[in-house]
């Protein structure tokens, strides 16, 4: 690995990393199930976070009308899904503490860009920089242009964008896969949840002090 920047970067992923965003998906879905008359099972959709929103309606829209449905979740997704949505333990104080040792702190998610910086409003999280709109290797773009030397996600996507960024992949089990599946996919770093994420952040900068 090349010598540490300073100051140091670190990229957070969104859903399901640093916010609980499935009671918020849920009740968006259902709001465009009901509007649009497609059975959408919203217990099963929120269960596979992660990935693009048109991957998921691919499973319940006809091709034709995919597009379409997008446009409408967003659309609809501030009035149904910020409100229900909490913070994951530890989330807040993982921002803060790369911030207070001098680093940046990126969000770098799948999410459309505005809606993830409502949540983070909503929440009181204060990153130095949102992205949306990148998934999986995608997010190695965002992730060098701003030096991310880690980045911390919840997916086998998220270690997929930190390993193409060259950038650590710390990884917690708290959305759809498993700590083992996480490794197997490659995670250099596997916490229990966020919570850990501070004494992990002070033992590996003393590392490089």
């Amino acid at each position: 690995m090349a010598p540490m920047a300073l100051p140091l970067t670190v990229g957070f992923d969104l859903d399901m990393t640093l916010i609980d965003s499935r009671p918020g998906i849920r009740a968006a879905y259902r709001a465009l199930s009901a509007e649009t008359g497609v059975r959408i099972d919203a217990d099963l959709a929120v269960t596979r976070l992660g990935p693009p929103l048109e991957q998921e309606l691919a499973h319940w829209f006809p091709a034709d009308r995919i597009r379409g449905a997008a446009d409408r979740y967003r659309e609809i997704y501030p009035e149904y899904a910020i409100g229900p949505t909490p913070a994951m333990p530890g989330a807040r104080e993982a921002i803060q503490a790369v911030r207070a040792a001098g680093g940046r702190a990126v969000v770098v998610t799948a999410k459309h860009e505005p809606n993830a910086k409502l949540h983070l409003a909503h929440l009181g999280i204060e990153p130095d920089a949102v992205i949306g709109w990148l998934w999986a290797e995608a997010k190695a773009e965002a992730l060098r242009e701003h030096g991310a030397r880690v980045y911390v996600g919840d997916h086998v996507g998220d270690v997929r964008g930190a390993r193409a960024a060259g950038a650590l992949a710390v990884c917690v089990p708290t959305g759809p896969c498993g700590a083992d599946e996480l490794r197997a996919a490659g995670a250099d770093v596997v916490l229990a949840d966020l919570t850990a994420f501070s004494a992990w952040w002070d033992a590996y900068r003393a590392d490089f002090a």
